[in-house]
């Protein structure tokens, strides 16, 4: 379920020189969301991250933060984001502690919240056990881990993060993950990133960003209904000549493979599966293989990239 408009951005355009980074981009994010960024290097990701979190202003456009606009009330809105950069604002000779208190009163929090506020963000993000360790001496990992830290230390409405999970080990690049998904419930979340099995793995809706525009926006379910293929792989012990494979219902090419495998192309949405093993069991043709294609989401990515570069 997702609730009321956190974000709103409107015409978003940034230009450093002659080159446009950002161009009349617009999107809305509702609480509950959790909104991935996709893009290829230099496609504008991390400057619009800037931008939203009042790092950058923008040339012509606009931003509202929970209601409030990020240009004529910067403090206000500030108050509801809470943002992690792709290299964390760390002080490496402070213990994360200190560094933690220390961000809880740049948010301006009530000093009789900092302590409860210091401890549950350290328990969230696995920090309990270094709290007094120098930043300096942690594991990039660990430094990753203080900068989420501080992103979600005063329960901003708004959370924006620029490459997450950069530099962590597996195991806690799922844990990060599954803080992720539980405060995308309560709150709205961006995360900028290029893995594309992240946006997968976490994020319920995705925007993809090249050459400065955003070509493509919709929720991770409908991307994924994009990887449906149109070919089948299938292999055959006595197989037919390829004229009777092209002849059978929704089929409309054959490629021979060798050792009697074949792809069957498909119109997009056309099941022949079922029809060609009942008619692979009348013919006696042995079948043995019979696998669906899928597109990879690699590909669907390059598509929507290449494909928005070769029609501008």
């Amino acid at each position: 379920m997702t609730g009321k408009t956190l974000v709103q951005v409107e015409n978003l355009h940034r230009c450093y020189g002659d080159t446009w980074a950002v161009r009349e981009v617009s999107f809305v994010l509702n609480q509950g969301q959790v909104l991935g960024f996709l893009g290829p290097n230099g496609a504008g990701k991390s400057t619009t991250m800037q931008l939203l979190a009042g790092n950058l202003a923008p040339d012509v456009g606009r931003i509202l933060i929970n209601g409030i606009d990020l240009l004529d009330e910067p403090r206000r809105a500030k108050a509801s984001i809470g943002y992690l950069p792709e290299f964390p604002p760390l002080y490496r000779e402070l213990t994360v502690d200190e560094y933690l208190n220390y961000c809880a009163r740049l948010h301006r929090m009530p000093r009789a919240t900092i302590t409860i506020a210091v401890e549950r963000a350290k328990e969230r993000c696995g920090l309990p056990a270094v709290g007094r360790r120098l930043i300096g001496n942690l594991s990039k990992g660990y430094q990753q881990r203080v900068g989420l830290a501080q992103a979600i230390l005063h329960e901003p409405a708004v959370i924006i993060l620029d490459e997450p999970t950069v530099g962590l080990d597996p195991i806690q690049i799922r844990e990060i993950r599954d803080l992720i998904r539980e405060l995308g419930r309560e709150h709205g979340v961006i995360i900028s990133t290029h893995i594309l099995s992240e946006v997968q793995a976490i994020c319920s809706h995705v925007q993809v960003m090249h050459q400065g525009r955003l070509v493509y926006a919709s929720s991770v379910a409908e991307l994924g209904r994009r990887q449906h293929g149109t070919s089948l792989i299938v292999a055959l012990n006595a197989p037919p000549a390829p004229e009777i494979l092209a002849g059978l219902p929704a089929i409309s090419g054959v490629e021979a493979l060798g050792d009697g495998r074949f792809r069957l192309r498909h119109a997009l949405g056309a099941e022949p599966a079922a029809a060609l093993a009942v008619c692979a069991c009348e013919q006696g043709w042995g079948l043995t293989e019979l696998t669906p294609e899928r597109t990879t989401l690699e590909q669907v990515f390059i598509d929507l990239t290449l494909g928005y570069a070769e029609s501008t």
